[in-house]
Parts: structure tokens; C-alpha cells; sequence
């Protein structure tokens, strides 16, 4: 019942409201129209200036050319064809003692007309109005041509104001609105469609009679500083009301203003009728529409309750699917596709921040099959976000460009326009990570994201720890190189990841079981430490393994032979400034068939020279015999 009174008390509020409501949606109308129509005409005049500098740009690169003499008849050829072209009726060439090249490449002095100094100072632009040289009123648009970062000539269009208004394709109101183009600062009239008068001047016409409320004074004001606004003219020519629209353009201190007669404004008149009667119409479907709204509301209630559901489920599902991602990365992917369709986001991204390490970044976007995980350098969006979340922030929502290219990096400001981010806590409080997603099509709430960063955070702890555990099973502990395992894991790898070659060496410690028997097991640990060390002075740790007890294999890809060869020698001999023995084998090869035979072959070369150091050795640990 409350209902339907208050349904009944609108309707009558409804009919005294309308007639008002009719006459000022019919002026509001009117103003709008005028500045929609303003606006885009204004829009469209500056095109235009653009069109043409960008005209006069490319001509700049083609007329210094012939600095030479730049009244070549072969330059002039192209101006002259550049005649009414855009908003310019010719081109013409102003030089640096005020000469001036016209059409056919003809001379004449410019000087006390125009001054080179003062046009090349203020660069490409357009002039304020003047005269042309048979008293027409004209601007120029001037553009520099540079010769070795030196202006050697002023390239400008003449614009004649009599044939502007021809070059304007939109006509306003069809037609029946008077364009003006005014210069704000003197009051001279560009374009006057209305009086048809080239060179009048606004301010020189005196006032004009306006309706009651407007200012004539205060019009010309804000024209002179630029501002927007409408007036009421009242025109003794057509005897009725002119509606004037006036605005600022972004060429030099232009202002556009348009008129137009009463009678075209409310030529929509019977579109307001049209509202009536649909007015008419809504206070006897009042009723029906009450019924409609309540259904409406009941399945919005549901929807809502329902998206609330889903959205509970997604998080569960994104919370299962963490719980082993460490181990399968598949359900990361999943993971981050189920935040995608929560958020609405086209992109998402996770990141794992690791200071001592690059950071490993998990991106799934609707563009790939997929996700993409890859250790990665962390960029200065990324740097930008943590010192956000560190001043005291767990949540960004950037949806401004201005403020968003803070936090992406200059590649993907032309692919992300809006950005959603949470900071992922480890067990300490500290940041392990950062959850974002992108391109959302509503905006989304960050709690979402927050009610899974528990879950992400717990993916950072276990992945930390496999990792470690990984590590341990892949790292030789005494060397700190690479074991066997990993050598053996990777092998395969090899005959993928070089482009112009590929050079296996193996290093033998001569001479560490003895060492062993004599000094004891820390002697001959602190050898292998001191090879190992050697190794990754000279090749780097990337590509090297311990792979038994005193043997040692390195890869080295994409290196000459020489180069391969002189590393080599360089390991051996700094090893032997230390007192220690070793025996090489190095094999290179341009174009690698097999793995096994690179590798076998260097070890034979290893062995060959391990036999070769005993046999000058006084003492054959072989046999024990001395020689």
C-alpha cells in the first residue's frame, strides 16, 4: 500500500512537473545541440590545420632539397600542384633576407610585410590575419624548413578568408547556423558567414540588442579570455531570436561561435510533444511497471546471490588448485584463469619476488593456450609497485592512464588500461609477491583478490621449499657445482641451446687418491674446491658439473675453438701456480649430431692426456714401481 500511494503521489508531482520540465528540456536541448555542433565543427577546423602542417612537413623535406636556388622551376612544379589544398589557396617561400619566392618561382622583397627573423623564431604556426599582396585578408601557415639544424627558408600556405568558409565540408544545422571565427585577442572576424564581410571586426559593429538576462559586455569578455558560453540575440533581420554559441579553438587565440534562428532551435518542438504523450502513456503503465520492477528486483537479488556463490567456488577452487602448484605449474594456470573470470580481467599476472634471484613471473592471459612462467629481471613498474605497498598500501586500483604508467613498464601502456594489485605476504609479513590482473571490463573489488592471497602466499612457501629441496638434490655440495643428477637432467638440453657451436671439456684431478692416502680427505677437498673455484673463474658455473669424484664436465656454447681452447689452458695452468695437477679433454664441434659422441670423445682427449701426465710422472701409481 505504500507503495502504490507513493506511485500515485508521483504521478501527480509527474503532471505539474511536466510542462516545466518540457520547456526547459526544449532550451537545454537547444544549448546542447549548439555545443555539439560548435564542438565538432571546431574539431573538424582543427583537423584541418593539422592536415595542413603535416602537408607543409612533408613539402619541408622535398624543398630542402633545392636550397641550392629554391626558385627551381623542378621545385615550383610540385608547389604549384599543392594549389587549394586543404585550407591553403598557394604555397609560397619566405628566406632569410626576407625574399620571397612565389608561385612559378618568381621574387619579389618581403620586407616591411614580412620579417624571416621574427616568423623562424616562432617555428611552425599559423599568423594572425593580414593582407594580401592585392589587399585580400588572408593568414599564413608557416613551417621551417631546416638544412643541417639550420632554418634556411619559412615554407607557408596563404589561406584566403574570403574562400575559408568554402573549405568547411560540415555545415551546421544544416546549413541554416551562422559560422564566425574570431581572433580573440583583436576582435577581427576570420570567417563571418553571416554578414559575408572579410576583415570586419566584432568589436567594431557595436552592440547588439539581447535578451533579457544577457550581457553584452560580459560576451565579449569571455570571448576575449577564452571562455565557453551561449547567449540571446535578438535580430531585427529575421525578427526573432538568435541563439549564440561561443568557445575557444586550439589554434592561436581562435574562438568559434555559431548562430542560429529561434526557429531552427525548436524545430524539435514535436519531439517534446512526443514526450507528452509518452508521459500520457507512463501513468497508466505506472502500475504494470511496479509489478516489472519488482520481478526485476527479485532477479537481480538472485543474481547477485548467485555471482556471490560463484565467486565462493572460484576461490575454493583457486585455494585447491594452489595447494600443489609448487610441484604441477599446470594448476597455476588454472589458477589464474579462474581470477580472470572473477575479475573480468583479460590478464593475469603473478609474480615471485626473489631478492637474491630474478623474480619468476606467472602471466596467463586470454590472448595465449595458456600461461607463461619465466624468471625475469624486475622492471621499474614492478619496483614502483613494492615501494607502494611499502608506504603502507596491500591493494592498488589504477584505472587512470596518468596514474597506471607509474606501475607498467613502457611496452604494455599501450595494452593495459587498467590494473588491480595486491601485495602477497610471507609467514614473516614480508612481501613475496604481487597478484595483479588487468583490462578488467567492470571494476572489480580488490578483497577479491585478498581473500586468495593467503593461498598465493602459501604457494610462495612451498615452492621456496621444493625449490631448496630441488637444489640440494642437484647441487654438489663440496664444489657448489652442479652434480651429476643435474648433468644428467640437462645433457639432452644441450643440442638445443647453442646456435654456431657447442664445446665439451672434461677435467680429471690428477693424483687425488694418492693426496687422499698421504694428507688425508680435507687435502684432497680443498683441491677440488680449488678446481672448481678455477672452473668458474674461467667458464662460469652456468654450464658446469662435478660428475664424480675427480671428474669435472663444462660446456661452452657458442665460442670459437681458440677461444674454448685458450680458456682451457688458462684454467691448467692457474691451477698448476697452486701445485695442482690436472688432465683436460676438450672437444668442439660446429654442428653437434650426438651428445654422447661430443662428450665421449672429450673424455677420450681426458684420458689420453690423464695417461700421458703418469707416464712422466717418476712413480707409477699403477704398479707403485719406481721407474
Amino acid at each position: 500500500m505504500a507503495v502504490t500511494l507513493l506511485l500515485i503521489l508521483l504521478m501527480i508531482a509527474g503532471s505539474f512537473a511536466v510542462v516545466h520540465w518540457v520547456s526547459y528540456h526544449a532550451e537545454q536541448e537547444c544549448f546542447d545541440r549548439l555545443s555539439e555542433e560548435a564542438n565538432q565543427l571546431a574539431h573538424d577546423i582543427e583537423l584541418h590545420a593539422e592536415s595542413d602542417q603535416e602537408q607543409l612537413s612533408l613539402l619541408a623535406t622535398v624543398v630542402v632539397q633545392y636550397a641550392d636556388d629554391f626558385s627551381d622551376p623542378a621545385l615550383w612544379n610540385i608547389l604549384d600542384s599543392y594549389q587549394s589544398v586543404g585550407m591553403m589557396s598557394r604555397l609560397e617561400l619566405l628566406l632569410p633576407d626576407n625574399t620571397i619566392v612565389t608561385t612559378a618561382g618568381r621574387r619579389f622583397d618581403g620586407t616591411g610585410a614580412l620579417s624571416f627573423a621574427q616568423v623562424a623564431q616562432q617555428g611552425a604556426h599559423i599568423s594572425k590575419q593580414a593582407t594580401d599582396w592585392d589587399g585580400a585578408y588572408i593568414i599564413r601557415h608557416f613551417f621551417p624548413v631546416y638544412k643541417n639544424e639550420e632554418i634556411v627558408a619559412m615554407l607557408y600556405g596563404v589561406v584566403q578568408l574570403g574562400t575559408l568558409p568554402d573549405t568547411l565540408v560540415d555545415s551546421p544545422y544544416s546549413g541554416q547556423a551562422s559560422v564566425y571565427i574570431i581572433e580573440g585577442s583583436t576582435g577581427n572576424l576570420l570567417v563571418d558567414t553571416w554578414h559575408s564581410m572579410p576583415g570586419s571586426n566584432l568589436w567594431e559593429m557595436g552592440t547588439r540588442e539581447m535578451a533579457p538576462g544577457y550581457d553584452y559586455e560580459q560576451l565579449k569578455q569571455d570571448t576575449i579570455n577564452g571562455e565557453t558560453g551561449y547567449v540571446v540575440f535578438v535580430s531585427k533581420t529575421i525578427g526573432e531570436y538568435l541563439y549564440y554559441y561561443f568557445m575557444p579553438m586550439e589554434i592561436n587565440d581562435w574562438r568559434l561561435a555559431l548562430s542560429v534562428p529561434e526557429s531552427v532551435v525548436f524545430s524539435s518542438a514535436q519531439d517534446a510533444r512526443e514526450k507528452l504523450r509518452i508521459f500520457v502513456l507512463f501513468e497508466s503503465v505506472c502500475a504494470i511497471l511496479y509489478f516489472l520492477w519488482t520481478l526485476r528486483y527479485m532477479r537481480r537479488e538472485l543474481s547477485q546471490r548467485q555471482r556471490q556463490f560463484d565467486t565462493l567456488n572460484y576461490i575454493y577452487d583457486v585455494e585447491k588448485l594452489l595447494f600443489n602448484a609448487h610441484e604441477k605449474q599446470e594448476n597455476m594456470a588454472m589458477a589464474l584463469d579462474r581470477i580472470a573470470r572473477i575479475t573480468t580481467a583479460e590478464g593475469v599476472k603473478f609474480r615471485v619476488l626473489r631478492p637474491s634471484e630474478m623474480d619468476i613471473c606467472f602471466l596467463w592471459s586470454k590472448d595465449q593456450s595458456g600461461y607463461s612462467p619465466e624468471v625475469a629481471a624486475r622492471p621499474l613498474g614492478v619496483t614502483s609497485m613494492l615501494s607502494y605497498f611499502h608506504s603502507g598500501h596491500d591493494r592498488l586500483a589504477s584505472y587512470d592512464a596518468q596514474h597506471l604508467r607509474q606501475f607498467v613498464s613502457d611496452a604494455e601502456q599501450k595494452d593495459i588500461s587498467n590494473l588491480l594489485a595486491i601485495a602477497v605476504d610471507d609467514m614473516d609479513g614480508n612481501i613475496c609477491g604481487i597478484l595483479s590482473t588487468f583490462n578488467m571490463r567492470e571494476h572489480a573489488d580488490p578483497a577479491m583478490l585478498k581473500s586468495v592471497s593467503f593461498s598465493f602466499s602459501m604457494f610462495c612457501h612451498n615452492m621456496q621449499s621444493y625449490y631448496a629441496i630441488k637444489e640440494q638434490g642437484e647441487r654438489d655440495l663440496l664444489s657448489g657445482l652442479y652434480n651429476r643428477n643435474r648433468y644428467e637432467m640437462e645433457l639432452p638440453n644441450y643440442l638445443h641451446q647453442y646456435h654456431s657451436s657447442l664445446a665439451c671439456i672434461y677435467v680429471d684431478l690428477n693424483g687425488l687418491h694418492e693426496l687422499n692416502n698421504t694428507q688425508g680427505h680435507a687435502a684432497g677437498d680443498a683441491h677440488l674446491q680449488a678446481v672448481a673455484s678455477s672452473i668458474r673463474k674461467q667458464f662460469g658455473a652456468q654450464h658446469a658439473y662435478r660428475i664424480g669424484g675427480d671428474e669435472f664436465v663444462v660446456f661452452v656454447i657458442d665460442r670459437e675453438q681458440a677461444d674454448v681452447l685458450q680458456m682451457t689452458q688458462a684454467l691448467t695452468q692457474e691451477l698448476a701456480e697452486q701445485d695442482i695437477s690436472i688432465s683436460t679433454g676438450m672437444h668442439w664441434e660446429r654442428v653437434v649430431h650426438s651428445m654422447a659422441e661430443l662428450t665421449g670423445t672429450a673424455e677420450k682427449h681426458m684420458y689420453a692426456a690423464k695417461k700421458a701426465h703418469y707416464e712422466q710422472m717418476p712413480y707409477d701409481r699403477r704398479n707403485r714401481k719406481p721407474r
